[in-house]
């Protein structure tokens, strides 16, 4: 018999914690006795009652059925997800949210296309928006874009954690040692053969949403950091542009001179060209910062969690490589 580890990284989520238990429960019949399933929830330092709501449920299920990790502090979705790979031990691992945008019932599909249809990962994505604010909408849009035409990875418009793999692409990912971890990339990087299934979009069936637009932004930057240098080599054509305008300019002025002795104009051309290359220096020496901030936690290698509880047995409690 096949066992999978059903990865759920919540955080405030306490609202949703037993309505998604019991839509597994309901989904996951149709598995029969083919394969022994267990939730793994990794809880981010909640500052609401959702590791109380998640003991409830072992008390009811036994810890066989519900096993849980709880962080010493927040370290984020990445690092939540990262100690739940660390420690599945199952021959099939899932990762997915907990507050059911994520359909479970999508799971039987995916063992098919491991165990039947010979792939050795099942993705998800979302065909479409619908309910989601425009402007998150299109920001996400043209993330995905940026990513695909930019960086090292390709990624699926509108792709999701939520995704089911076997041992051989579970060890590949846990190979990755990056400290600022980008999952969908991660993912994507390591390759195998994937099936993509679509999906409507579900809106979100309780609690509210943990991601600010503030924070989507911060994590899509820090994506685009990690697989690709195309921001610095487009500094790189940015510079020599303005350098060839600059020649082009200065060539200008000298032949003023020459022919017609206009020996003082272009004078606020010349200051409003300093304080436009001046900005662009600025903006370049930030964007260079943002690769070396990202080379600084690397180096320091500090864990990506630290446990503080759990009820899983031979617990890897330090992320550490």
């Amino acid at each position: 018999m096949n066992t999978l580890n059903i990865i759920v990284p919540i955080y405030n989520d306490a609202e949703c914690v037993e309505p998604f238990y019991k839509e597994c429960e309901r989904c996951l019949e149709a598995i029969g006795d083919d394969v022994e399933w267990y939730l793994m929830f990794v809880e981010d330092a909640s500052r609401d009652d959702t590791m109380g709501e998640v003991k409830k449920l072992e008390a009811l299920y036994g810890k066989n059925k519900i096993k849980y990790i709880a962080n010493t502090r927040r370290f984020g979705k990445d690092a939540s997800i990262y100690a739940g790979l660390c420690n599945s031990d199952a021959d099939y691992t899932v990762v997915m949210d907990c507050d059911l945008q994520d359909p479970p019932s999508l799971i039987p599909d995916m063992i098919v296309a491991i165990e039947k249809e010979g792939y050795d990962c099942c993705a998800t994505y979302r065909k479409d928006r619908k309910g989601e604010p425009l402007l998150r909408s299109a920001f996400s849009k043209l993330f995905y874009s940026l990513m695909n035409k930019s960086g090292a990875v390709k990624l699926q418009q509108g792709a999701r954690d939520f995704r089911l793999m076997n041992r051989k692409y579970l060890a590949a990912v846990l190979s990755l040692c990056e400290r600022e971890r980008f999952t969908k990339g991660i993912f994507a990087w390591v390759g195998f053969k994937t099936k993509w299934i679509p999906f409507e979009n579900i809106e979100r069936q309780t609690g509210t949403t943990n991601m600010s637009f503030k924070s989507l932004y911060a994590d899509a930057i820090g994506a685009i950091i990690a697989f690709s240098v195309a921001p610095l080599r487009a500094a790189i054509m940015l510079g020599a542009v303005i350098t060839a305008l600059d020649l082009i300019y200065i060539i200008i002025a000298l032949l003023q001179i020459i022919i017609f002795g206009a020996a003082g104009s272009g004078f606020n051309i010349i200051v409003g060209c300093i304080a436009m290359f001046g900005g662009i220096i600025i903006f370049m020496l930030g964007m260079i910062g943002e690769y070396l901030s990202r080379i600084y936690f690397e180096v320091k290698r500090r864990p990506l969690y630290i446990i503080k509880e759990s009820n899983i047995d031979n617990i890897k409690e330090i992320g550490d490589f």
